[in-house]
């Protein structure tokens, strides 16, 4: 499996590269806290992204991360991008998302990357409707590149999101039933949004479908309707229904 396409699920059809995420140094590195109890894969990590040139501060745990950050926004230095584990010390349950969460609440914007051998539904979709800001859930045993992790780690940083498919799957299982206007869709409509969900823009859908463009403008145009997303000045119809599709 290779992680989500890299194109926010907020951008546009057309979507441009991702910009560099306004706190990189000069050099392009991103200031990075890592979460991770694993010694040996917060370890790994680490190497794996200095050697990269990216700035990176390591923890075992979810109340070090949030320590950690906000010790760093005192200081007036908040990092790029935080990447957090799920299950952490000392419960081993659901410390570094409840830390992430937290995290995202108290300071608006801040790109957030989960990466966890673990959905956590609880509280997923609280992190994926905190506001403005990247933000990803990438599954361990499921990202066969160095580069795919790299690269999404890259977008979130720059504001955008980045979805595993098989956390998509199980949001949208454990939280979109009873919702009238995700009931109406067609399963096409619901494949498409799926796919908005991961973070592909109409190009991407239409390659990874066999489909023509004009195909996928299509679904995505009747999936607005069905959900009752009408067109406003700003046009964040994409947004709003992938937070339906989300259950957020």
């Amino acid at each position: 499996m290779s992680a989500p396409d890299p194109a926010a699920a907020a951008d546009s059809a057309a979507a441009p590269p991702a910009p560099a995420p306004t706190g990189a140094g000069a050099g392009g590195g991103l200031r990075v806290v890592l979460a991770e109890d694993s010694a040996i894969l917060r370890d790994g990590l680490v190497a794996l992204l200095a050697r990269r040139g990216h700035d990176v501060v390591a923890v075992g745990d979810g109340d070090a991360l949030v320590r950690e950050v906000t010790l760093r926004a005192a200081d007036g230095d908040l990092p790029d991008v935080v990447v957090a584990d799920i299950r952490m010390p000392p419960t081993f349950t659901d410390e570094g998302m409840r830390a992430a969460t937290a995290l995202r609440g108290a300071h608006r914007g801040l790109p957030v990357l989960v990466f966890s051998q673990y959905v956590e539904t609880r509280y997923a979709s609280q992190l994926l409707a905190g506001g403005a800001g990247g933000v990803g859930y990438l599954l361990k045993d499921r990202v066969a590149d160095v580069g795919d992790f790299l690269d999404g780690l890259t977008r979130v940083a720059a504001g955008q999101t980045v979805l595993d498919p098989e956390v998509v799957t199980q949001l949208m299982g454990a939280t979109a039933q009873g919702d009238a206007g995700m009931a109406r869709l067609s399963p096409r409509e619901r494949e498409v949004l799926g796919l908005m969900a991961e973070g592909r823009s109409n190009g991407a859908i239409a390659e990874k479908l066999f489909l023509s463009y004009g195909a996928v403008e299509k679904n995505v145009a009747a999936i607005f309707t069905k959900l009752g997303l009408e067109a406003d000045a700003a046009d964040h119809r994409r947004v709003l229904a992938v937070l339906r599709y989300l259950g957020a």
